[in-house]
């Protein structure tokens, strides 16, 4: 039913159209989904072997079995924190930036531990601290942290025998030009192909125009990320009408 669940049958339709080389957009005209839909249901159940019907069907009923187990609620103290500041509110705050992160698309594991880096004022915690902040097991924090080293948002530091995962005061930025650099390869790889296929065919136009909207887009990004960075650390000239950050003693 258009705008209900994908059926294991959407499911079918979308690999299928895939294959075709079938962009997100056409796909989701013909079902008469959002292209967003599309995209997010193609990332998501995106394994080695691309995107898989079966696959995907069987990921789906599992997520939908974690979210209709009721979770363990949340214990927040009543003691004062030491910091001074409200348990409640920081409770509050750190489930809505969680939540904020996994409307990026990241899994809500990976999305609990980067919130708890975030919010430490060290912004650095070992496994062993997340094991007992999460109530999760040491295998879950580590494939997390895996997943956050690749996006470049987590870093290790080595402390005795035991490491330490660290994200710094500029993650965001070194985060946008890794992905910068990773987007200037996809594009290319996507103009290589326009080349292959031929630039007057459908699947040759569609990859070319692919390729130098992402190229393009790519090289803005990269230019505009060095320019805030420069803003917000007060090394490059602010917008007209705001004031540069001021250092704080």
């Amino acid at each position: 039913m258009p705008g209900g669940r994908l059926t294991q049958d959407d499911r079918q339709r979308i690999a299928a159209w895939l294959a075709d080389g079938l962009s997100h957009a056409e796909i989701g005209r013909r079902l008469s989904r959002p292209t967003s839909t599309i995209t997010r249901e193609v990332n998501r159940n995106r394994g080695p072997a691309g995107y898989q019907a079966d696959q995907a069907q069987r990921a789906t009923r599992q997520r939908a079995r974690r979210r209709n187990t009721p979770p363990a609620p949340a214990v927040v103290s009543a003691e004062p924190r030491a910091d001074g500041r409200d348990p409640a509110a920081v409770a509050e705050f750190e489930r809505r930036f969680t939540e904020a992160l996994m409307q990026m698309g990241m899994p809500r594991m990976i999305c609990r531990v980067l919130t708890c880096l975030t919010t430490a004022d060290s912004g650095s915690m070992t496994s062993a601290e997340l094991v007992q902040r999460l109530r999760v097991s040491a295998a879950s924090i580590s494939k997390a942290i895996s997943v956050l080293e690749d996006l470049q948002l987590v870093r290790r530091e080595r402390e005795g025998r035991r490491e330490r995962y660290v994200v710094d005061d500029d993650v965001w930025y070194r985060a946008t030009i890794a992905s910068g650099h990773s987007n200037a390869v996809f594009a290319q790889a996507a103009l290589d192909g326009a080349e292959v296929l031929g630039p007057d065919t459908p699947a040759g136009a569609r990859l070319a125009d692919t390729g130098r909207f992402l190229k393009y887009f790519g090289e803005d990004l990269l230019r505009r990320a060095e320019h805030w960075h420069g803003v917000v650390t007060g090394r490059g000239p602010a917008p007209a009408g705001e004031r540069p950050p001021q250092d704080h003693d």
